[in-house]
C-alpha cells in the first residue's frame, strides 16, 4: 500500500536555492532522502527536516561523512528503490 506522503529526493548543496525549496516544503507526514550533494547537509548540520530523513550511503562515503545524529537513517540503493514503491508521490530537487 502506498503512503499518501511524499517522497523528496534531494540532490542540491546546502548553498543551491532548490535546496531551501525544498526544505520549506516538507511535513512531518513526508520522507526526505538525500543524494549526491544533498548529502553534505549532515556536515554541518544545514538541515532541520520535520518528517523522517534518509541519507543514501554511497554518497556519504564518497564524500567522507558519516549520518551524525541518530535521526538519520543510511540507506542503500535498493532501500531507496523500496522507499520509491512505498510513495504515491515523488519530488526530485
Amino acid at each position: 500500500m502506498k503512503s499518501n506522503s511524499t517522497l523528496h529526493i534531494l540532490n542540491k548543496a546546502p548553498e543551491h536555492p532548490r535546496h531551501k525549496t525544498c526544505t520549506q516544503a516538507l511535513t512531518p507526514s513526508d520522507t526526505l532522502v538525500l543524494i549526491e550533494n544533498g548529502v553534505l547537509s549532515v556536515a554541518g548540520n544545514h538541515l532541520d527536516a520535520p518528517c523522517k530523513l534518509y541519507v543514501l550511503k554511497a554518497d556519504t562515503d564518497a564524500r567522507g561523512l558519516e549520518a551524525s545524529s541518530e535521526d538519520i537513517t543510511t540507506i542503500n540503493y535498493d532501500e531507496l528503490v523500496q522507499l520509491t514503491t512505498k510513495h504515491a508521490k515523488i519530488i526530485s530537487w
